[in-house]
């Protein structure tokens, strides 16, 4: 299940994806998951967690982990300490922001936003509660017309959803913006959009930066578009059996699925047992 592996190093820091890679569909760690990430703390091995969502949607794996690493949030917007406290923000730009409601209200697309630790809905509509329930994100706050309140908010990124036109409005958002911000998409029922020249791998790289730990003793986890740049980087990137294609043929290493604690079999191959 390997692609042209590279020369192996080794593992310092598990940067580890949390819906799809470390989650099963039923939103729980399996514990098959949880044993060898401890073991591989117990071996000195950091574990920090690397995901699209906020820190508060994962607090119980925080928890149950006991984990005391930093982490990247946010799709790499927000990069929190250790004691979550925040080091390091992202957001997009005034006129970016603006453009984009004014779009997504004319097209009467959800839409939600983040906003340091809050996320915004203009509106009741069935995507907010999706994104508490599916994806364990804190419930939306309902905060009225945006537009208004652009200038008291720092908008870190969008969550659009179009499921009939998701390509369309994608190709649409990207015209807008015009290389002022990045779409992406990790999840089906969400188009991101983020400030120019953020990502996941980028917050990972300033992470790496501060612990003094570089990229070939990093094994990587990811299953969507927003992995792909992490994956590519790392010492090992591994695609979940569940990934998407782009990303399995990226990876060194695809591993099993989410449901197969998949995280597990893969953290034992190149973490607990590199030489077997």
């Amino acid at each position: 299940m390997a692609a042209t592996m590279k020369p192996m190093t080794p593992i310092q820091l598990i940067a580890i994806d949390l819906d799809g890679t470390l989650l099963a569909d039923d939103g729980v760690v399996p514990a098959l998951n949880i044993h060898a990430l401890q073991q591989a703390m117990a071996a000195g091995v950091l574990v920090v967690l690397a995901t699209g969502k906020t820190r508060g949607s994962a607090t119980a794996v925080i928890e149950q982990l006991d984990l005391k690493t930093p982490g990247v949030y946010c799709q790499g917007l927000v990069l929190h300490c250790g004691d979550g406290s925040v080091w390091r923000e992202e957001t997009l730009d005034r006129e970016t922001a603006v453009d984009v409601i004014t779009f997504v209200e004319a097209q009467q697309l959800p839409y939600l936003i983040y906003d340091g630790a809050r996320i915004l809905a203009s509106s009741e509509n069935p995507y907010r509660h999706l994104l508490h329930k599916k994806y364990h994100e804190p419930l939306p706050e309902l905060a009225g017309p945006l537009l208004p309140q652009v200038d008291d908010l720092r908008i870190n990124k969008f969550l659009i959803s179009d499921e009939r036109s998701n390509d369309e409005t994608r190709a649409r958002l990207e015209t807008l913006v015009n290389g002022r911000a990045t779409v992406t998409q990790a999840v089906p029922e969400y188009i991101e959009l983020l400030p120019h020249g953020t990502s996941k791998g980028k917050g990972l790289a300033l992470l790496l930066q501060k612990l003094g730990i570089p990229w070939e003793a990093v094994l990587a986890l990811g299953d969507g578009e927003n992995d792909l740049e992490m994956l590519q980087l790392a010492g090992v990137g591994v695609a979940m059996g569940n990934a998407a294609p782009a990303v399995k043929a990226v990876a060194d290493y695809i591993t099993l699925s989410n449901n197969e604690a998949g995280v597990a079999t893969a953290v034992t191959r190149f973490v607990l047992s590199p030489h077997e």
